[in-house]
């Protein structure tokens, strides 16, 4: 079967353990963005499957006009930038396995804690400081005893959460009211209000998936409740913010810090941003899941995916209508 994996940036897939289940199958791997539909068709040919990296190809009814060959899209996890009716009227059957099992990644929450010490401590200004010939700028901050909320709670918010206990913060949540249940079955403060949780902590670290229910809803009336010298990171969605308003908030000096892994536009590849370049922001290109580890479990599943379709019994199926109308058609 001919497959074509998408967005690959930096050449990983082929080098994964996992790849080798795709052995017998004719595979392209794209290593390039593609902002036209009939530009990236062009180079997705006449493969049947399409494997996505994430969300970093939104997949449109324009784009499927294109591609009439395609019959299936492997990937994993939530899928708000593929437009699932679409491919169920095109007969492009969607396999996307759900969450991620038992297991939390690992890599987001260690990668949520590196941008917290990080911004505590200026490393990335120390270390600049030092290359040009400085020693020493400012003063950092010590975790211990200081309050870190925590704005979703789930797999990722629990080992956050385990991670804070050991370098002795307080620990704050706020989530849904099922959630907050878990948060306090688990040990954790829950906040009284949603107003008083963004109001107290000197850190508010966001962990909730992206849907169109969540999206937006961290408001600039939330972040106006910050404090001062206060720090958010969001290692999730950038579209869980409301559009311009972090910027905003950064600006009017609530919150004082913002450290992040994810952006409006990915990639971002304008030296020139204005978030990006604020002064009080760290930012890293999306990397909190780039680890060989988490990409060989996520691409694993994937493939898995792929190869259960070629054998005629997919798995994992979102829009299952597409794969039971083939097999209802005559021979």
């Amino acid at each position: 079967m001919k497959i074509a994996i998408l967005d690959d940036y930096l050449d990983s897939i082929f080098h994964l353990p996992c790849y080798e289940k795709l052995a017998g199958h004719d595979v392209t791997i794209l290593r390039q963005k593609y902002d036209d539909p009939a530009d990236l068709a062009g180079a997705i040919g006449d493969a049947e499957a399409v494997v996505l990296f994430r969300e970093r190809t939104r997949i449109t009814d324009e784009l499927l006009a294109h591609l009439p060959n395609v019959k299936l899209i492997s990937q994993r996890s939530a899928y708000p930038h593929i437009d699932v009716d679409a491919c169920t009227k095109r007969g492009v059957l969607l396999c996307s396995k759900q969450g991620a099992g038992k297991a939390p990644s690992y890599a987001a929450a260690e990668m949520t804690w590196a941008l917290i010490m990080a911004s505590a401590r200026q490393i990335v200004e120390q270390n600049a400081s030092l290359k040009a010939g400085q020693w020493q700028m400012g003063i950092g901050k010590t975790l211990r005893g200081r309050t870190i909320g925590i704005l979703g709670y789930g797999k990722i918010s629990r080992v956050v959460a385990g991670y804070a206990k050991a370098f002795g913060m307080n620990v704050l949540v706020w989530a849904s009211e099922a959630s907050r249940k878990a948060a306090t079955d688990d040990g954790l403060d829950v906040a009284a209000s949603r107003e008083a949780f963004f109001a107290a902590p000197d850190i508010i670290t966001v962990h909730m998936r992206l849907t169109p229910e969540t999206r937006g809803t961290i408001t600039a009336d939330d972040l106006a409740r910050m404090r001062p010298g206060s720090l958010l990171v969001n290692t999730s969605r950038a579209g869980l913010v409301a559009p311009g308003a972090l910027l905003a908030a950064l600006d009017a000096g609530r919150p004082g810090k913002a450290a992040v892994d994810v952006l409006d536009t990915e990639p971002l590849t304008d030296p020139d941003d204005r978030f990006a370049n604020h002064p009080n922001v760290l930012a890293t290109p999306h990397v909190g899941f780039v680890t060989e580890d988490e990409l060989d479990m996520q691409f694993g599943d994937i493939f898995d995916q792929v190869v259960a379709y070629a054998n005629g019994d997919p798995i994992h199926m979102i829009n299952p209508e597409v794969w039971h109308g083939r097999k209802a058609k005559p021979a």
